[in-house]
């Protein structure tokens, strides 16, 4: 059975809070690594609202992220920070993501955060892709067995 339009948001927002509290539960119970960063807020929003779009589908999700963080330290390490790196390490992530086609919109915010909390190479690992791959499997979950979407649209 399908849920009803009119509840629709708020199992979307009920299941938004469950998948950022599973990543900071993962990040401050457990000696596993760091699971959460800021632009996961926004992917969340994307595979529970839009996920139709590109945008939303897995290899985007996972792949966008891992391109923006590893363009992030890249200029953090070469050039360090200024108006100027943070300016050309998210305008090269956009243009990259453009070229591989994997968008995704939050993701470009990762070279800032990079840049701005001087991140090292353990980052990609955990939260990056550690991260990723669980909102990817919760929004599967979420999408397919709760909200009864045919999410996703394509893997990779």
């Amino acid at each position: 059975m399908k849920i009803s339009k009119k509840i629709e948001p708020v199992v979307a927002g009920i299941s938004a809070s469950i998948i950022i509290s599973v990543l900071a539960f993962l990040s401050f119970e457990t000696s596993t690594g760091f699971w959460l960063m800021f632009s996961f807020g926004s992917s969340t929003l994307i595979v529970l609202i839009f996920y139709e779009s590109e945008f939303a589908q897995p290899g985007n999700i996972l792949f966008g992220h891992l391109l923006g963080i590893v363009i992030g330290i890249l200029f953090n390490e070469f050039f360090g920070i200024s108006f100027i790196t943070l300016g050309l390490a998210v305008g090269t992530t956009i243009t990259f993501m453009m070229y591989f086609k994997v968008i995704h919109p939050p993701a470009a915010a990762n070279p800032l955060i990079a840049l701005f909390a001087d991140v090292s190479l353990e980052y990609i690992v955990f939260p990056v892709i550690a991260g990723a791959v669980l909102i990817i499997f919760l929004s599967v979950i979420i999408n397919k067995y709760i909200l009864r979407r045919d999410y996703p649209k394509r893997w990779f």
